[in-house]
């Protein structure tokens, strides 16, 4: 994480957040496809900003 902006920092850290949340939900309550879809689609929310950060 050295050389990111204070943003993209929260961004990552709130994807790991959400990444054990999910993981935590689906063992406790079961899997559920449209939470395992909403983590993939903030995973790469997060991936797009941060490749965009190291390219600029």
């Amino acid at each position: 994480m050295t050389g990111m902006t204070g943003s993209v920092k929260k961004m990552t850290v709130a994807t790991l957040v959400a990444l054990v949340v999910a993981t935590a939900y689906s063992v406790a309550l079961g899997g559920n496809g449209l939470l395992w879809f909403a983590w993939i689609v903030l995973g790469l929310a997060t991936l797009a900003l941060v490749t965009a950060e190291g390219g600029g």
